[in-house]
């Protein structure tokens, strides 16, 4: 029959006084194994991350403890305990930066302001250039700009627009010089052919348009076409016929016939033609023209670059 004592003996709780204590099993070998065999790894990214919060987590007790330690001084020296916390630095740097942003813009608000309505920086000088037969005074006429008006208020695009509806201005260009001056850039047509009409010649640029009425420039070749004009096509092929003519051929001409855009020839002032044809592998005819006007002849034959021939 077994006693009280030897229970608590096999239990674990008491072991009798003077007997050595029994030893401890060894826990089982496999388990041993199994935890030896999975080693808890951890690599540099999570040890990195650990190792901030970590000093995160003691440097915010440093902190609380720093406090409690000043808060329990004022309160021994009877003082009062500051309850509100004090604004953080990059907190007070960024009311900074949004004060002096607001400031600029209002700064910047206030001289559009001024400039735009107010004659400070107002057009008191019209510089014009690029004039060549167009006078002065009929460019500052089409502008209509009105001395004084702001710089600001003038729309230049406008004002180009309206230099342009002169009919010897192809294009024209305005900008603000400030502080007070407008520059306006003018580019001229220049003629290239001309046509006779019943009340004159009439000029017409690289782009057909008929610009002028008015007695050619020495040496300028004649335009035969029906209805010459920007969106005639057999205007705008004799145009470019010419246009890709070496200078020293193209002093030669002194009449273009263009009929029809297939039918283009070119009469020299010596009375020499040239029969053109279409305006296909018109660099390459060009380019064989200028060879074979060095060869004696009346007739020289382009209309087909592969087989050019003198007659």
């Amino acid at each position: 029959m077994t006693g009280p004592t030897g229970a608590g003996e096999e239990a674990g709780e008491e072991p009798v006084p003077g007997e050595p204590p029994e030893p401890a099993e060894p826990a089982d070998e496999t388990e041993v194994e199994g935890a030896a065999a999975e080693p808890d790894f951890e690599g540099p990214r999570r040890r990195a991350r650990r190792e901030r919060e970590e000093r995160r987590t003691a440097q915010a007790r440093a902190t609380a403890i720093e406090q409690a330690r000043r808060e329990a001084k004022k309160r021994a020296a009877g003082r009062p305990v500051d309850q509100a916390k004090v604004p953080a630095r990059g907190v007070i740097r960024g009311l900074k930066v949004l004060m002096w942003s607001a400031l600029v813009s209002v700064v910047v608000v206030g001289l559009g302001l001024v400039l735009y309505f107010t004659p400070v920086m107002a057009a008191r000088i019209t510089v014009i250039t690029g004039l060549n037969t167009v006078s002065k005074e009929e460019v500052e006429q089409a502008a209509a700009i009105v001395p004084g008006t702001p710089l600001l208020q003038i729309d230049t695009d406008d004002v180009a627009e309206r230099v342009a509806t002169i009919r010897r201005v192809a294009s024209a260009r305005v900008q603000r010089e400030y502080p007070s001056t407008l520059r306006i850039t003018v580019t001229e047509r220049v003629p290239v052919v001309v046509k006779d009409y019943p009340d004159g010649p009439h000029l017409f640029d690289k782009d057909g348009v008929d610009f002028a009425s008015a007695p050619p420039p020495p040496g300028l070749p004649i335009l035969d076409a029906d209805t010459p004009g920007p969106s005639d096509d057999p205007t705008k092929a004799a145009l470019e016929v010419l246009l890709s003519l070496r200078p020293e051929v193209f002093g030669q001409v002194s009449r273009i016939a263009a009929p029809s855009v297939a039918s283009i020839t070119l009469t020299l002032v010596d009375g020499r033609e040239v029969i053109w044809g279409t305006t296909d592998r018109t660099e390459e005819k060009a380019l064989k023209l200028g060879a074979l006007l060095t060869q004696p002849g009346r007739t020289y034959d382009v209309s087909s670059p592969d087989l050019p021939t003198v007659k």
